[in-house]
């Protein structure tokens, strides 16, 4: 199997044009697809969030040599190779990125986000069609810290930061997994009770705290790990058969 073929195979999952259709929709950017291709068979993929160092020597000692992230190995514009890509092309180890695609997804890791806190009658901040899109609003039965609690135990991670009042009754959530939350976001979802994200900057918690709002500011990569291995679960066994390893924190798994 060639790395087009294993591209092919997960694009089926989340389509290129899902990035596309969501960069025309908000003006954004993106960089997914084939970032590092390889010549001959693929022997073994490494799905993991990041392309590191260490995910490159994980891929080696497994006998993989292909990667494929969530996180785009290029993102910005570069006039030098170097680093974890230069050590991955070295190795002879293609690099395929899947971003904006894999978080719009139907079954991508923004749904995923929602669905591991309990969401019912999920509803889509930027609908892109076909039940895919970018941002949850959907109904819990929860108080703010219970809520926040049900993060850390289904997420695995306790970098969570809650503002606002912690007793508050929470009815109505808008998640957006990884850097999704501006005051755009919050404009679009006026009706919630508490927002979830990360890295969201203060003057956007305070803008939702001065409107009555909690604000549940979250680690980047627990809100996407989980989706991420969500979509390896599923993905794996569409390879035919190739090893499929998932690198996590320093742990395969």
């Amino acid at each position: 199997m060639t790395i087009e073929t294993v591209f092919s195979t997960i694009e089926k999952y989340a389509p290129l044009k899902l990035s596309s259709d969501f960069q025309a929709m908000i003006n954004g950017y993106d960089n997914s697809g084939i970032i590092a291709g390889v010549k001959g068979d693929i022997k073994g993929v490494l799905f993991t969030l990041d392309l590191t160092f260490e995910s490159v020597q994980k891929a080696i000692n497994n006998n993989c040599n292909l990667i494929v992230t969530h996180h785009p190995a290029i993102y910005s514009p570069i006039k030098v190779v170097d680093g974890a890509l230069l050590s991955a092309i070295q190795s002879n180890i293609g690099v395929i990125s899947m971003h904006l695609n894999l978080d719009c997804a139907k079954q991508g890791i923004d749904y995923f986000l929602a669905n591991g806190l309990g969401a019912k009658n999920q509803e889509i901040i930027y609908n892109l069609g076909n039940d895919c899109g970018y941002g949850r609003i959907f109904e819990v039965s929860e108080t703010a810290k219970s809520l926040k609690q049900k993060y850390v135990n289904t997420f695995e991670t306790q970098n969570v930061m809650l503002f606002g009042d912690a007793n508050k009754k929470i009815n109505k959530v808008a998640s957006f997994c990884g850097s999704g939350l501006d005051i755009a976001e919050i404009e679009l979802a006026k009706d919630v009770d508490i927002y979830i994200s990360s890295d969201i900057k203060h003057h956007v918690i305070l803008y939702a705290l001065e409107r009555g709002k909690c604000v549940m500011n979250v680690s980047h990569y627990s809100s996407e790990v989980y989706g991420y291995k969500q979509f390896f679960n599923q993905i794996k066994g569409k390879l035919n058969g190739l090893n499929c390893v998932f690198y996590e924190n320093g742990k395969m798994l």
